[in-house]
């Protein structure tokens, strides 16, 4: 299921960048034959409709940040959100650091979205939040590239130290990733 990611960062400066990062680079739907992984994040029948759920694959993963960032989202709880009708679809965006807490704990939540283990869900991608300053070595950043083969699109957003202290500095790919969704989710306004 996980393969390897072209790219993790959007770019603007060429025309039309941003339409090709909206175009899934990785499975759009779950796949046959996945394995259910045997530690994956819990589900939870939710009634309220943000979009999208922001749903932190592990503790600290910043679904709460987002979630105060992004008009019309909300933060999961670390547990899927699944619909009360079952003709209904939540979409739902992990959030995960960069760490290999943050990357692995990724790696099974897309397992288990995959395996088709939360039916009702859209999954629309990963969010990839820096856990530092600076750039990733290089083996989490070959684990960032094969965890974000598992999803259908990966945003990365750089580290804020204003976010340590409680400021809402937004950088530009939080920019980015708004547009993204207000693209993915029609009507709604991120």
């Amino acid at each position: 299921m996980m393969g390897s990611h072209p790219r993790l960062e959007h770019r603007d400066d060429v025309a039309g960048a941003a339409a090709r990062f909206l175009v899934p680079t990785g499975p759009a739907m779950p796949q046959r034959g996945v394995p259910s992984p045997a530690n994956g994040l819990p589900a939870r029948v939710r009634t309220e409709r943000p979009a999208p759920w922001w749903l932190g694959t592990h503790g600290g993963a910043g679904e709460s940040t987002l979630a105060g960032l992004v008009p019309s989202s909300g933060a999961a709880g670390h547990a899927w959100p699944l619909p009360r009708d079952v003709d209904d679809v939540q979409p739902v965006v992990l959030v995960a650091r960069t760490s290999l807490r943050g990357l692995e704990s990724a790696r099974v939540a897309a397992t288990q979205w995959a395996a088709g283990d939360v039916l009702g869900v859209e999954l629309l991608g990963l969010v990839l939040m820096a856990d530092a300053p600076g750039r990733l070595p290089r083996p989490l950043r070959d684990l960032a590239h094969h965890v974000a083969g598992g999803v259908p699109r990966v945003w990365s957003v750089p580290w804020v130290e204003a976010w340590r202290s409680g400021g809402d500095a937004a950088p530009h790919a939080l920019t980015v990733l708004r547009r993204d969704l207000t693209t993915l989710l029609p009507g709604q306004e991120a």
